[in-house]
C-alpha cells in the first residue's frame, strides 16, 4: 500500500473567498516569520538547563501531552498501554508499557481520532516541519516515523536548546510553585546560554486549602521563607519573599488557577480565621472557596507593589475522574470546563484595584458564554484588566475564531494580550502559534474586506496579534 502524502496546504484556515483569502496570505506575510513569544506555559526548565537529547518519539509526543493521550482514553485504550506512570500509591493494576516502539503502534493505530482536532494540526505540523516527514502517520507508517523521529533526536540540531533557538523563541515562561527552588532557571542563567527561559509564580499549593498537601505545603514554605506562615501577616510576608525571588529569577507574572473567580475583601482578624481552619484541616469548601478569593485580592495587592502581572484562569474542574486522579495523580487529562460568573466574583478586587493603571490582570475563561455578556465588558472598562486568549479546549481556529467575533465588538484589540500557547508539548509551539496568526490574519482580512477597518490597520494589527500585545502585556 502506498504511503498517504502529509501535505500542509500554505492556505489552510484561510477563508474560501478568494479576496479575504488573499489579503489573509499577505497579512500572513508579514507575521509568520516573527519571533515567538510564549509568556504563559509548562514546559520543564531542565529541558533546558541540561540540553540532554529528548528519549524517543514516545517520550517527547505522547507521555508528557494530556491532548493526546486524553484522546485515546477515551477510546478505551488504558493510560498504562501508552507508558503513563502510576501514582506511588495507587493500588495493584494493569502492567506499565514500557516498549516504546509498541506505545507509538497504539498511538499510529489510533491517529484517526485526532480528524477534526486542533491536536491533529499541531502534530502534522511538527511532523513535517520539525522532522521533515512527508506522509501521514498510520499503523503502516508507525515505524518509519518512528525510527524518523529517534533518529533526528539524536542529533544536536534536536536538542532543546538548539530547537529553542530554531523556533525563533524570543522568550519562555515556564510555570513553578513557590516551593521550587528553580535551581534549573539558575543553571540556564549561569550557563552563559543566550536563550530567555523565565519562571512564573504559580502558588496554588499554598494558596488553595483543598490543594493535596496544603499543610506541609506551608510548613515547606515557612521553613523555605523564615516566616511564621500560620500568622496572617507571616503567611504574606512568605509570599513577598518568594515573589521577590522569583522577579529575580526573570519572573515576569503570576498564574492562579482556582475553580472560580471569586475573590473578597476580609478584614485581618476574619483571615486569620480562615488561616487557623485551613491549618488544621477543618475548612469547610465554602471557606476554602473564601481564602482562595482572598488570596486573589492579596495577589493583586502585591502585584501593585511588585509590577508582576497577575493571570487568573479559573473555570476549570480538576480531577474530574477520582480514579485516574488516584491512580495517576493530577494533569492526567481528566479536567473539565465549567460555568464560571465574573461580574459578581471579581467585584471585590476591582472595587480596591480596578481603576489603578499600574497593575494588569489578564483574565483567561474555559466558559465561553461570557466573552460578550462579562468579560470583554469588564475588560472594555477597567483600566486594570486585560483578555487571555482562547485557552486550553479553545485555543483550536473555531475557538479563536468564535472569541474574535464576540470579545472585540467590545473589548477592542488593544485589551487583549496577543496568543500564548500553555503547552508542555514543546514541539508543539511553533504550530500553535501558526494557528493563532493565522486566524487572526484570516479575522483582520474579513474586517477590511467588509470595510470595518482599513486595509493599513489591518497590516498595522496583524503583527500586534502576532507578537507585540503579548510582549508589552507581560512586560517581556
Amino acid at each position: 500500500m502506498a504511503p498517504v502524502p502529509l501535505n500542509l496546504h500554505p492556505d489552510r484556515l484561510f477563508p474560501a473567498d478568494p479576496a479575504t483569502r488573499g489579503l489573509a496570505r499577505r497579512l500572513y506575510t508579514t507575521v509568520k516569520d516573527l519571533p515567538i513569544v510564549s509568556p504563559h506555559g509548562h514546559t520543564d526548565a531542565q529541558w533546558f538547563a541540561d540540553d540532554t537529547p529528548f528519549a524517543n518519539a514516545t517520550a517527547l509526543f505522547i507521555v508528557p501531552d494530556h491532548y493526546v493521550f486524553r484522546m485515546l482514553y477515551s477510546q478505551g485504550v488504558a493510560l498504562e498501554d501508552l507508558g503513563i506512570p502510576r501514582t506511588a500509591h495507587a493500588g495493584e493494576g494493569r502492567p506499565l508499557e514500557r516498549d516504546t516502539r509498541k506505545i507509538w503502534r497504539t498511538f499510529a493505530a489510533h491517529y484517526h481520532l485526532f480528524r477534526g482536532t486542533p491536536t491533529r494540526m499541531w502534530l502534522d505540523h511538527a511532523f513535517a516541519t520539525v522532522f521533515g516527514i512527508d506522509e501521514r502517520l498510520t499503523p503502516a507508517s508507525a515505524d518509519r516515523y518512528f525510527d524518523r523521529i529517534n533518529d533526528c533526536l539524536g542529533r544536536p540540531e534536536f536538542r532543546p536548546r538548539a530547537l529553542f533557538e530554531r523556533f525563533k523563541l524570543e522568550v519562555i515562561a515556564t510555570t513553578e510553585s513557590p516551593l521550587d527552588p528553580l535551581v534549573h532557571h539558575r543553571r540556564i542563567r549561569d550557563s552563559g546560554w543566550k536563550g530567555r527561559v523565565v519562571t512564573a509564580y504559580r502558588p496554588d499549593p499554598v494558596v488553595d486549602p483543598e490543594f493535596d498537601g496544603f499543610r506541609e505545603n506551608l510548613r515547606e514554605f515557612a521553613a523555605l521563607t523564615g516566616e511564621d506562615t500560620a500568622q496572617w501577616g507571616g503567611y504574606l510576608a512568605a509570599h513577598r519573599n518568594r515573589r521577590a525571588f522569583f522577579k529575580s529569577m526573570g519572573a515576569t507574572s503570576t498564574d492562579h488557577g482556582h475553580p472560580t473567580a471569586t475573590t473578597c475583601d476580609l478584614p485581618e482578624s476574619a483571615c486569620q480565621r480562615l488561616l487557623d481552619r485551613a491549618l488544621a484541616g477543618t475548612a469547610s469548601p465554602d471557606e476554602a472557596e473564601q481564602f482562595r478569593g482572598q488570596m486573589l485580592t492579596e495577589m493583586a495587592r502585591m502585584s501593585l507593589d511588585d509590577g508582576l502581572v497577575m493571570q487568573i484562569h479559573p473555570g476549570s474542574f480538576r480531577n474530574h475522574n477520582p480514579r485516574i486522579h488516584r491512580d495517576f495523580g493530577r494533569d492526567k487529562g481528566a479536567d473539565i470546563p465549567a460555568r464560571t460568573d465574573y461580574v459578581r466574583a471579581l467585584k471585590p478586587l476591582l472595587d480596591r484595584f480596578g481603576n489603578e493603571t499600574n497593575l494588569t490582570v489578564i483574565l483567561f475563561t474555559l466558559d465561553e458564554t461570557v466573552y460578550s455578556r462579562e468579560l470583554a465588558p469588564l475588560a472594555g472598562h477597567y483600566p486594570i484588566l486585560k483578555l487571555g486568549p482562547p485557552w486550553w479546549f479553545h485555543d483550536s481556529p473555531e475557538g479563536m475564531q468564535r472569541f474574535r467575533e464576540q470579545a472585540t465588538e467590545t473589548a477592542g484589540f488593544y485589551n487583549t494580550v496577543g496568543f500564548n500557547d500553555d503547552t508542555r508539548a514543546f514541539m508543539s509551539i511553533p504550530a500553535r502559534h501558526d494557528v493563532a496568526r493565522r486566524m487572526d490574519c484570516r479575522f483582520l482580512a474579513t474586517l477590511a474586506v467588509e470595510h470595518k477597518i482599513g486595509e493599513d490597520e489591518a497590516f498595522e494589527l496583524a503583527p500586534l496579534l502576532a507578537y507585540g500585545l503579548a510582549k508589552a502585556a507581560y512586560r517581556l
